[in-house]
């Protein structure tokens, strides 16, 4: 064979070569290229964030309770107490003073009542020898009696015998009245001695008011006096003094709020994981104890039942996370977990396992009978296609775009999925997907104008060279 020939030849398959890669170019010149993810088994946890602060289940505020100049202060903020402590004292000369004053007028009661007490004994003591001279006096009048009887005395003598008989009578009432009359002064002077003790009781108390003292073991989270200060009681229509907050830190709450699209999945009960702006690394166990049924306007925190306006805001509702057995980590909660401390508490409020997810981006809504249309014509729509009926909605249906190879060419088919649980990045497919099925994730304006049927490419680089979505485009 020439060289001549080799050459033609040669030249004949650099152009048949050329002829079909360029068509292969111009065949996927318009092909779209697609991110895409498989359909995996995993557990899968629904998550609900909010925002707020840590509390004490139980605080109180120490008020004053009594009038007076603080003499002593015995903590100070970050002070830990045991209940019975000494927290303040308010000057007391005068609650002294009113005690010891009513500690002598009750001595002197007391010997009022040993005094009566013996005019009592003094008067029964008279009783009795009152009943024996009218025993005495008895005999002689009955003798006298029966002697004058039989005329054997004058009528002088027994009319002075039946005298002193009289007579001792009227002696014995006489003493017996004295004798009750000396055991109501007895009586009188022991309801006496009653009521200065009740008295002196009162004065302790009002002693005792001018020293205060934690009701619980607590924190001492706020001193807002100081010694020296004058401290007033509270009445009915007027605020007392408050000496400090005590906060019960045996259980430890975070108090947070929870947007109104996401309360009604939360319930009692539910576990969550609490963090710390203050304390990052830790993450604090707990469970939900309340859900407040009261919506909050977000601007103001005011309940929705006790605002005077119209205004249509974003609403909140209070949900309360106790921490669990105060441990974290497998450690006892630090000292430094104060009240007041900005938290986040992210509550599960549903898991599956070994669920079947897919990527939430992944998600699109069409119309499935266009869609089954439009992947028999490769992505057009078909001439004999009826037109829709003017005014009347299409009906859209939840699915993915699986990817589908086609004699060696990938395209796209809309697949309507039904779902369940929604995770962070993640949601569960309840019917029409199988575990391994390759479905397109993104991009956003590629999923926004995608149709079943159309050709496409698979170009997971988009993702790692960009991660951010362009979805506000």
């Amino acid at each position: 064979m020439s060289g001549k020939k080799i050459l033609f030849i040669v030249l004949g398959l650099a152009v048949l070569v050329a002829i079909i890669t360029g068509t292969i170019i111009h065949s996927h010149s318009d092909v779209l290229a697609v991110t895409t993810s498989r359909s995996v088994k995993q557990d899968l946890d629904a998550n609900v964030s909010g925002t707020g602060q840590i509390r004490p289940k139980t605080f109180v505020n120490v008020g004053a309770t009594a009038f007076g100049r603080i003499t002593h202060l015995y903590v100070k903020e970050g002070d830990h107490v045991k209940a019975g402590d000494i927290l303040a004292k308010v000057e007391s000369v005068q609650p002294e003073a009113t005690v010891s004053a009513q500690n002598a007028a009750i001595q002197a009661s007391q010997t009022d009542i040993g005094s009566y007490i013996a005019a009592e004994k003094t008067a029964v003591a008279n009783v009795a020898q009152a009943k024996a001279d009218l025993q005495q006096k008895q005999l002689d009048y009955n003798r006298a009696k029966e002697l004058y009887q039989n005329q054997l005395i004058a009528k002088q003598d027994f009319d002075s015998k039946a005298a002193a008989y009289d007579m001792a009578v009227a002696t014995l009432d006489q003493r017996n009245a004295a004798v009750a009359q000396a055991r109501a002064q007895t009586s009188s002077a022991r309801g006496h001695m009653d009521q200065a003790v009740a008295t002196q009781r009162s004065n302790y108390d009002s002693l005792d008011k001018t020293v205060s003292r934690a009701p619980f073991d607590g924190l001492v989270t706020n001193v807002p006096v100081r010694e020296g200060e004058t401290v007033v009681v509270g009445i009915q229509n007027a605020e007392g003094s408050t000496l400090m907050t005590l906060a019960d830190m045996s259980v430890i709450t975070a108090e947070v709020k929870v947007d109104e699209t996401d309360i009604v999945n939360v319930s009692m009960g539910q576990v969550a994981d609490v963090t710390v702006d203050a304390l990052p690394g830790k993450v604090f166990k707990g469970h939900v104890t309340e859900v407040g049924d009261q919506a909050l306007l977000r601007t103001t925190g005011q309940a929705t039942s006790t605002s005077t306006t119209g205004t249509e805001e974003a609403k909140d509702f209070k949900v309360v996370v106790t921490l669990d057995n105060i441990t974290a980590n497998g450690s006892q909660i630090p000292d430094e977990l104060r009240p007041g401390l900005s938290c986040t508490a992210k509550i599960t409020t549903a898991h599956r396992s070994n669920a079947l997810t897919i990527p939430i981006q992944s998600l699109v809504e069409r119309d499935a009978k266009v869609e089954a249309e439009l992947f028999k014509n490769n992505g057009k729509t078909s001439p004999t296609a009826a037109p829709a009926e003017p005014g009347k909605a299409a009906l859209l249906s939840q699915g993915v775009y699986l990817l589908v190879d086609d004699r060696n060419r990938l395209r796209v088919r809309f697949v309507p999925v039904t779902t369940g649980v929604t995770g962070t990045t993640d949601i569960e497919v309840l019917s029409g997907l199988q575990a391994g099925d390759e479905v397109v994730t993104g991009r956003y304006k590629t999923l926004r104008i995608l149709k079943s049927g159309v050709a496409v490419k698979r170009d997971n680089t988009i993702a790692a060279t960009a991660p951010t979505d362009d979805s506000s485009s």
